[in-house]
């Protein structure tokens, strides 16, 4: 069966999900390693916005959405699919809609009016600015901060490991501007790439290439109006927006351990072996077994959460399990197919190599395993 057979999914879904997979395939070149990461993450964009795919990513039909919320099955059937078939594809799909979820979840009409179109249609590139040296997985340690004069925001500091730093138009920063202690004094703006005081102070290269930068902002000069719902609300801006991202982690994983799975087979079908092939063996099989079974469970996880999602119930703690069983599990599904293709699977260019680099910052970023472990077991802990 079919994993859009499941009743999570609808008619529109299915058809979605078959669209783009036969457009993919057709559109998107199984790449392994641009030398120019940044020109193929643009061209990417492009193609993706071209074809009507970014609408998915953003809120609201009259600022270029597909409807009026964001649909999480969608966002995860698109990301768990385009993985399948090139990472950067993933990632450039994935960030225009982390990039400005903030906006289509809280901003105003005049802010979403602004840029949610361009985003949609992929003439304008989106980042999320939330992590830094010091505050990756603790955000309330955040020292980048916006001092307020008038109506101007004034932002001084740094944030590192951004997606699309140095290629985006658009950036959502996240700044402490101290109306309460810890996570209840930051708030979020709107910074577009060529504001004075804002510069790319360093790229940064990373086993999966793409588009990643550490930003620097010295007397940076924001309009007031930029700011993502009132003052000291940019934590729950912020968790809002990952609640709705992170599930699609979880799906992306899945999409790269199902390539895997298929790099698998194909491996145990054809690899000679004593005289058979490497599937005849008993051991192979068992293998075979445990990885179908850690996708299917994963896939589980991941589409209950986006179903509850969509129905409108918190899904905080099963996002974390999707994520974290996804993630952990995607990994030891990769990890067994480059194992088929024995000395092959390390061979730099083999689809299995390349998927063991892309899989491992899934297990870190928006929320490290670790982090969706605590997540899980507090609510354990608290409701049971």
């Amino acid at each position: 069966m079919d994993r859009t057979d499941w009743p999570f999914f609808d008619a529109p879904h299915r058809a979605f999900s078959t669209a783009l997979d036969a457009w993919a395939a057709a559109h998107v070149r199984d790449v392994h390693g641009d030398h120019d990461v940044d020109a193929a993450c643009r061209q990417l964009v492009r193609q993706l916005g071209d074809a009507g795919w970014l609408k998915h990513a953003v809120a609201g039909r009259e600022y270029g959405g597909a409807g009026e919320t964001i649909d999480t099955r969608t966002i995860c059937l698109a990301r768990e699919t385009l993985a399948r078939h090139n990472g950067l594809a993933d990632f450039a799909f994935a960030m225009q809609g982390l990039g400005s979820g903030a906006i289509s979840l809280a901003g105003t009409p005049a802010q979403k009016a602004r840029w949610l179109p361009r985003v949609a249609s992929g003439d304008a590139i989106a980042a999320f600015a939330l992590s830094e040296p010091d505050a990756g997985s603790d955000v309330a340690a955040m020292q980048c901060v916006a001092r307020i004069e008038g109506d101007v925001a004034i932002l001084d500091g740094e944030k590192t490991w951004i997606s699309n730093g140095g290629i985006a138009d658009v950036y959502v920063v996240f700044v402490r501007t101290g109306e309460a202690p810890g996570s209840r004094g930051l708030s979020a703006f709107v910074v577009e790439a060529g504001t004075p005081g804002f510069e790319i102070a360093e790229r940064i290269d990373v086993i999966a290439p793409h588009p990643l930068a550490r930003l620097r902002f010295s007397g940076c000069r924001v309009p007031l109006g930029h700011r993502i719902g009132e003052a000291g609300e940019g934590f729950k801006v912020a968790m809002r927006t990952l609640d709705v991202f992170r599930t699609s982690v979880a799906a992306a994983a899945l999409g790269f351990g199902r390539r895997a799975m298929d790099e698998g087979l194909e491996r145990a079908r054809t690899r000679p072996m004593f005289g058979g092939v490497l599937g005849d063996f008993q051991l192979t099989q068992a293998k075979l077994a445990e990885m179908a079974t850690t996708l299917d469970a994963a896939a589980l996880l991941v589409y209950r959460a986006a179903w509850q999602r969509d129905q409108g119930q918190n899904v905080t703690r099963e996002a974390a399990m999707a994520k974290m069983f996804a993630t952990e599990g995607a990994q030891q599904v990769i990890d067994a197919a480059v194992q088929m293709w024995g000395g092959r699977g390390v061979r730099s260019g083999e689809t299995v190599e390349r998927l063991y680099r892309e899989i491992r910052a899934l297990r870190i970023y928006e929320g490290a395993t670790e982090v969706q472990q605590l997540i899980i077991g507090r609510d354990v802990l608290k409701n049971g």
